[in-house]
């Protein structure tokens, strides 16, 4: 089948990686697969190469920005309709909330037969201005009409989106993201790494996987770090990745007093990951708008127990006592007292990181993921034929 996906950034990030992911094994596959994408800006990294280097045809739309401005977005769906008449592709599949939207309008503009829209994250949400949070959930609804087929990365997106009015209830399916675990499965503590990270072999690490930016909750962990290191002196925070607010976060850990039990390792290749993953004891994520965030499964595939607030999701991957614990978004204590109980419980963190890394083997995969969405054009193509 001859298929375009499309999403406004090709930054390090769970929904770019998973596109990425896609590309690459439909490619596998022997289908015919573009990806577009808008201009490469930000301190995010770039998985630009990874795709290239596998092969993946990019088209750059030099319009698809991800700041809001009339005259870029009109000109984005211009191009893209033109693009999607030009290639005459079977399936349109978009990510992300810009790309999705004129995206999917495009494609129907320019009468795609399948259109396919993966939700990562929602678009709308509580966090933002309610006019802003209006407006997202109109667009959402406009561009549902616009769309074949849901996807959506875990139940609780298919819950919010049903919610919110947008499309029936026989236009989701649910696909986890997958991702290479046979890295993080294979992976083992490397001492030197964490030496010339300042960790030495009797620090107890504590990893976070996230861009250093709004909703991603590192003010959180700040706010827990000295009840923590109270009860855990050798405690280690490593943040994974790097952004805008890179400044602002050194400069909190040091107004709390904490800041030699922090480590920036910034900006990561996926690559290298595992390594980190593996070189840690447990791992918090605290976002506050997430749709199923990849970095607990790559920590499970570890046999690392998560600390995770319980949003979108989380709970999907997070089973509260089995293979971590679920904290309520936003509860300082309650993240506090989930850290200090595994830092100080051996058994239990061995037990659910076995049980962690028994769940991503049966349902985390880039193969499960690429194989689903294969049957699903497949199923799709059949129907209108």
């Amino acid at each position: 089948m001859k298929i375009c996906h499309v999403i406004t950034r090709l930054i390090v990030g769970g929904a770019q990686e998973n596109t990425v992911s896609t590309c690459i094994g439909l490619r596998k596959l022997g289908h015919d697969v573009d990806l577009v994408i808008g201009p490469q800006t930000g301190p995010e990294g770039s998985l630009y190469d990874q795709a290239k280097a596998a092969g993946v045809p990019i088209i750059v739309v030099d319009e698809l920005r991800r700041a809001p401005n009339p005259l870029h977005d009109f000109g984005a769906g211009a191009a893209l309709r033109r693009l999607f008449l030009r290639k005459r592709y079977d399936v349109v599949h978009t990510h992300s909330g810009k790309a999705g939207f004129i995206g999917r309008i495009a494609a129907k503009l320019a009468h795609v037969p399948i259109i396919v829209h993966t939700i990562h994250g929602p678009s709308f949400y509580e966090y933002q201005n309610p006019i802003g949070n209006w407006i997202f959930r109109w667009a959402e609804q406009v561009a549902g009409e616009c769309t074949t087929q849901f996807v959506s990365v875990a139940d609780a997106m298919t819950e919010q989106y049903l919610a919110a009015g947008i499309a029936r209830s026989n236009q989701y399916v649910t696909i986890h993201s997958g991702m290479n675990i046979d890295a993080f499965l294979g992976a083992r503590r490397d001492d030197s790494l964490r030496g010339s990270l300042g960790i030495t072999s009797g620090d107890l690490v504590v990893g976070k996987i996230a861009r250093l930016f709004r909703l991603k909750g590192h003010e959180f962990l700040f706010e827990a770090a000295p009840r923590i290191v109270a009860a855990v002196p050798n405690v280690k925070f490593l943040l994974v990745g790097d952004g805008i607010y890179r400044d602002r976060f050194e400069r909190l850990a040091a107004e709390m007093n904490v800041r030699d039990h922090f480590v920036f390792a910034g900006l990561v290749p996926p690559g290298e990951i595992p390594r980190y993953v593996a070189s840690m004891d447990l791992l918090v994520h605290l976002s506050l708008r997430e749709g199923l965030p990849r970095a607990l499964p790559q920590a499970l595939a570890s046999g690392k127990p998560v600390v995770a607030f319980d949003v979108d999701g989380a709970c999907e991957v997070c089973l509260d006592g089995e293979t971590g614990l679920l904290v309520t978004a936003g509860d300082v204590n309650g993240l506090a007292n989930a850290v200090i109980r595994l830092l100080q419980d051996t058994g239990l963190t061995n037990r659910m990181g076995t049980q962690g890394r028994n769940l991503v083997q049966e349902r985390f995969s880039e193969e499960r993921m690429v194989r689903q969405l294969d049957e699903l054009y497949r199923r799709l193509w059949a129907a209108r034929h």
